[in-house]
């Protein structure tokens, strides 16, 4: 019996992949064995990060890094750094902002549920773009209104990007030029941007002041860590909101690497970051993760993944009414995690998709298939959480609910 079972919890097998509601993607043992190590003695939270950052800055080309909760806790460190910068008034206020430039300008069309974490920091996000029914919706967001849009209230500016469309990359990089013109930072959600590895610098190189990554998605880290980058005294505020600054000010020696404790005018308190703490566990996993990356490995690993999604679309091959794709092959893109789409023609099959994912979540093994696409009688299948034998698995259960033979 395993440690789930022993709770009372049942395991699943997880083909959506890194969805944080299933717990993110597994880890190699060498994180957990990391881990494991770093349980075993104390160490100055402090120096740790200032450790990270020096890591974070090598693998990303940025000025500095820092080790979140996960990607939205660094939305809203990064938010409160655009916010409060050095000012550690400023940060004991939050997430009241009355009287401070709280805006944050994000285009109306990339406006998600992640952004709450935006808004957490004190921010008031103001939408940029407009409705337009001649388009059939919404109109594509142009860099000339987000300078329309600065004023003395504006704090930051946030961008989602764009990696697949070079049109919509220009868009980013004629935003930032727009941001810089006016000093004022950028923020970006890149949370799962990762694959292709690239863009661990690619964002840092375009200009970008703050970039926020998952640690537990992709990259395969802890699934309570991330990874927020950029100009240093932006990333000195986010550190000083979410480190124990409890204790004496004339005791308080920070790592001058990482907090420059001159620049502030005393020590601040407990910031906004608080309850967004990171273990020194996880904190080592994913360093030692990241350490471990490289485009060789994450090419391999993709290429491994894609050799069982085949044995998967293998064993479910000339079942009636059910096709499959193998999207983003990992020989097309440089570590890309391939995905298997398998289309079902509901009305012959006599079920849709959801009936199908529900029959495969409620039987034996517990299969969960990424829900993106169940309207469109899809199932999406990735192997980041599969071995051999696992995926064998997972094609006899396909098989059976396919056939309906369960």
């Amino acid at each position: 019996m395993g440690i789930y079972e022993e709770l009372g919890v049942k395991p699943i097998i997880n083909l959506w992949g890194t969805a944080t509601r299933l717990g993110g993607a597994l880890m190699d043992p060498e994180v957990a064995e990391a881990m494991v190590a770093a349980s075993k003695e104390s160490v100055k939270m402090d120096e740790l990060q200032a450790a990270a950052s020096r890591i974070i800055s090598e693998i990303t080309g940025a000025e500095a890094g820092y080790v979140t909760c996960g990607a939205a806790s660094g939305l809203t460190l990064g938010t409160a750094a655009c916010i409060a910068g050095l000012d550690v008034t400023r940060m004991e206020r939050l997430p009241d902002t009355t009287g401070m430039p709280n805006e944050v300008l994000m285009a109306r069309d990339q406006r998600n549920g992640w952004d709450h974490a935006i808004r957490a920091a004190g921010a008031r996000i103001v939408d940029i773009g407009i409705n337009e029914s001649f388009t059939g919706g919404l109109r594509p967001v142009e860099a000339w209104e987000f300078e329309a849009a600065i004023n003395e209230h504006t704090a930051a500016i946030a961008l989602v990007p764009y990696t697949w469309d070079p049109k919509k990359e220009k868009f980013m990089a004629q935003v930032i030029a727009v941001a810089q013109r006016h000093n004022i930072p950028v923020l970006m959600d890149a949370a799962a941007a990762i694959p292709p590895l690239e863009n661990l610098r690619r964002f840092i190189d375009m200009g970008a002041d703050l970039v926020a990554y998952s640690g537990g998605k992709a990259i395969r880290g802890p699934q309570n860590t991330g990874i927020l980058c950029g100009r240093r005294n932006l990333v000195a505020s986010a550190a000083l909101q979410h480190l124990d600054m409890a204790g004496f000010s004339h005791m308080w020696f920070p790592p001058s690497s990482l907090i420059p404790k001159d620049a502030l005018l005393g020590q601040p308190r407990q910031g906004i970051g608080r309850s967004q703490k990171v273990s020194k566990e996880a904190l080592v996993g994913l360093l030692v993760r990241l350490r471990g990356l490289s485009k060789e490995k994450t090419v391999d690993e993709a290429n491994q993944m894609q050799v069982l999604l085949e044995r998967i679309a293998n064993a479910i091959a000339g079942i009636p009414h059910v096709t499959t794709e193998i999207s983003h092959p990992a020989s097309e893109q440089s570590g890309a995690l391939p995905t298997l789409k398998v289309k079902l023609n509901a009305a012959g099959l006599g079920r849709d998709a959801f009936e199908v994912s529900l029959k495969l979540r409620n039987g034996e093994p517990r299969l969960w298939v990424n829900e993106k696409s169940l309207p469109s009688d899809v199932l999406l299948i990735t192997a980041i959480n599969l071995n051999q034998q696992l995926a064998d698995t997972v094609g006899n259960r396909l098989r059976e609910v396919l056939s309906g033979d369960d």
